[in-house]
């Protein structure tokens, strides 16, 4: 084997161990029912931790939500009037 075969493999190990530990890294433990009500009680009186961009969040998870089940409903309404 020549160099660039070495060099070529030992960046291609480097970038499949470093991708593999910053899964295991992201990996997030779930909440407990305990810390979940705690996020509630801290949502309902905005006290949470970065509340903006929190809201932000959730406000856009309820419109890709709100996008994906018009589209569905328009997707049946299309359908059925195929069928006709």
């Amino acid at each position: 084997m020549n160099s660039r075969t070495l060099t070529m493999r030992a960046l291609l190990l480097a970038s499949a161990l470093s991708l593999g530990f910053g899964v295991v890294a992201c990996k997030k433990e779930e909440p407990t029912p305990m810390e979940k009500a705690e996020e509630n009680v801290k949502d309902a009186f905005d006290a949470r931790p970065n509340e903006a961009l929190k809201d932000a969040g959730e406000d856009a998870k309820s419109a890709v939500q709100n996008a994906g089940d018009a589209v569905e409903q328009k997707a049946d309404e299309v359908k059925q009037d195929a069928q006709h």
